[in-house]
């Protein structure tokens, strides 16, 4: 177990631990973070993704009860958080959306990606990034119809639609993914040199972002209400990856396919789930330390489920 955790999770962990450490010791500020992230996110990863699904067979990589099994767990956890914060912890209704979505977008991209790489390696990536391609829209508007729904001063319909879909076109990840799309479907290939050079930026993308991630997290601290906060761990890092495994062998799911679901279903709350509830004023405090925490102890976590699901083979 503690090999495995050195040798497969453990450098993807490593990284993120570089540059929390980074950030406090003053090799790097706020800015020099904030600009890492911005390369990392509105660029870098956008190339990833793009060369990823422009060149994966879609028919091969996007498994429908695959996809049903990770997104039934995921939406699952949604409903389970927003209950728990809504009548547990007497959250108001909008509130409680927000904690909600702590347990339903985990961080795919930043940690999901580099964990599959690092312990399945390259031939899992396909499988991963078919999940990943539909995780900010299928998260986003599931958040957002629910918050509209919920909160006291909710949007009309159509005013609620146009926020989906601004939220879900203008994000340069979704950007990449959809023009990944645009390429392979009408089978467009990319010059030598271009291709070349995506790939060159596509290899910086995720090293960079990890290391981004770990000072991010500095600014993040646990607030008071910590069972609130463990909770929505719980929810993420152990019911979410559990409900996945339990629909994968509903869907008959197995083998790889099966470890990369119930993988990137154990990744911790992504820094996306703190700018939901910055989006709405909603439970800010609550999303930063869920993100923190379950991204500390995940290590553990993450570690497990691979070591488990790769004994189960």
């Amino acid at each position: 177990m503690i090999s495995h955790l050195l040798n497969t999770v453990g450098p993807v962990f490593l990284l993120v631990l570089v540059g929390y450490i980074a950030v406090k010791r003053s090799l790097f500020d706020a800015a020099t973070i904030d600009a890492l992230m911005r390369y990392a996110i509105k660029f870098a990863i956008p190339c990833l993704l793009f060369r990823a699904v422009s060149t994966i067979d879609l028919g091969a990589a996007y498994d429908w009860r695959s996809l049903s099994s990770f997104y039934g767990a995921a939406f699952v956890c949604f409903t389970v958080g927003l209950l728990a914060a809504w009548k547990v912890f007497d959250r108001r209704p909008g509130e409680a959306v927000a904690v909600g979505f702590a347990g339903l977008f985990s961080n795919l991209v930043l940690l999901g990606l580099p964990v599959i790489n690092m312990t399945l390696g390259e031939k899992a990536m396909p499988a991963a990034y078919a999940i990943v391609s539909l995780h900010a829209p299928f998260c986003y508007l599931i958040g957002i119809i629910a918050m509209e729904s919920l909160r006291a001063d909710g949007r009309p319909l159509l005013d609620t639609i146009a926020v989906v879909f601004r939220s879900i076109f203008s994000n340069s990840i979704m950007v990449g993914i959809g023009l990944g799309f645009l390429f392979n479907f009408a089978k467009l290939p990319l010059p030598s040199v271009a291709a070349t050079a995506f790939d060159m930026v596509a290899s910086s993308a995720l090293p960079l972002a990890l290391v981004g991630l770990g000072g991010i997290l500095t600014r993040y601290k646990l607030t008071e209400r910590i069972a609130e906060t463990v909770t929505v761990a719980i929810i993420s890092l152990l019911l979410q990856p559990l409900l996945a495994l339990m629909l994968c062998a509903a869907f008959d799911v197995e083998g790889m396919n099966r470890t990369i679901v119930v993988l990137l279903a154990a990744m911790s709350p992504g820094v996306n789930s703190y700018m939901f509830a910055n989006m709405y004023g909603r439970a800010e405090g609550t999303a930063a330390a869920t993100v923190l925490l379950s991204t500390c102890v995940a290590v553990f976590s993450v570690s497990f489920w691979s070591w488990f699901l790769l004994r189960m083979g």
